[in-house]
């Protein structure tokens, strides 16, 4: 509920601020005067941006049982399974979240994933290639990290953003887009439908780079503090030796899609380091190792 008082307020802030800015430098005048009602705009692109990221997360548990085959733990058929539920369900008590659904995918990538719109109602995904390659105690911090993006809420908060950036990037590529035409138009006002087609175009993938960038490095934020839930979870130097087993793995691959935003691995540090969902994971071990979380505390 408190998330979403917050993404009707935030919507409500974008109105304001886009109003504001149009009147201070003038253009809401001009706009008006040349047929384009820039308030109707803002309401379009705020719903038409939000709306996407939210069907998005609505749909993720049942996206990512589809795409990536994840197979739910109902009935455990062996003693792993039976820890793995025991452990995700200790956890999320500790979190103060509800259980979450607990499954196996295979993927020879030791990897693991959360999902889901809601935290009593969320979804805790391990790969096999994981299972097979740490010990115990390095998965127990692998899914204390996933319950802990749950618990902090991640999932929703990052469709918060998105779809604040989605409409942002909405609204103001076509006014550019806009800008671009009426400059462009000659004075039988031809040219007026193609300048505004390629205005908005680039002016789109330009804001959508930068969307990415902002969003990208929220993600990095927030990988952080899922560390540090799994290290209060599972214990401070469990944590770090996971992560440290991913480090040492050859084999771990990056999860598509939005998947990649939750997931325990990270790429190392290159170029595209703006891009990427996940810092280093030496920045990752360094901050663990330099805050020294006590063992088995409860998630703030």
């Amino acid at each position: 509920m408190k998330r979403v008082l917050l993404f009707v307020a935030t919507n409500m802030a974008i109105l304001a601020v886009i109003s504001v800015v149009m009147k201070i430098f003038g253009f809401d005048g001009y706009l008006t005067q040349n047929g384009l009602d820039y308030r109707a705009l803002a309401v379009f692109s705020i719903l038409w941006g939000s709306v996407g990221s939210f069907i998005s997360l609505a749909m993720s548990k049942w996206m990512a049982k589809k795409a990536m085959g994840v197979q739910i733990i109902e009935s455990p058929r062996n003693a792993d399974e039976q820890w793995l539920l025991e452990t995700v369900q200790r956890q999320a008590q500790d979190a103060g979240i509800g259980m979450p659904e607990v499954g196996v995918f295979q993927s020879p990538s030791p990897n693991a994933f959360a999902t889901g719109m809601k935290k009593n109602d969320s979804l805790v995904a391990v790969s096999t290639g994981l299972l097979q390659s740490m010990k115990r105690t390095e998965v127990e911090a692998v899914l204390g990290h996933e319950v802990a993006h749950v618990a902090n809420g991640d999932m929703v908060t990052m469709a918060l953003l998105q779809g604040v950036l989605n409409a942002f990037v909405i609204f103001f590529s076509r006014i550019i887009g806009y800008a671009i035409a009426a400059a462009s138009r000659d004075s039988r006002g031809s040219g007026y439908t193609m300048g505004s087609f390629i205005g908005t175009l680039i002016a789109q993938i330009v804001l959508g780079f930068i969307a990415a960038i902002i969003i990208n490095a929220f993600s990095r934020y927030r990988e952080f503090h899922a560390d540090e839930g799994g290290a209060r979870l599972a214990g401070n130097q469990n944590m770090i030796d996971a992560l440290k087993a991913l480090q040492r793995s050859s084999r771990t691959e990056k999860l598509e899609g939005e998947f990649a935003a939750f997931g325990i691995s990270g790429g190392k540090a290159t170029l595209a380091k703006l891009f990427s969902t996940h810092p280093p994971l030496e920045d990752r071990i360094a901050a663990l190792e330099k805050a020294q979380y006590g063992d088995n505390t409860v998630v703030s």
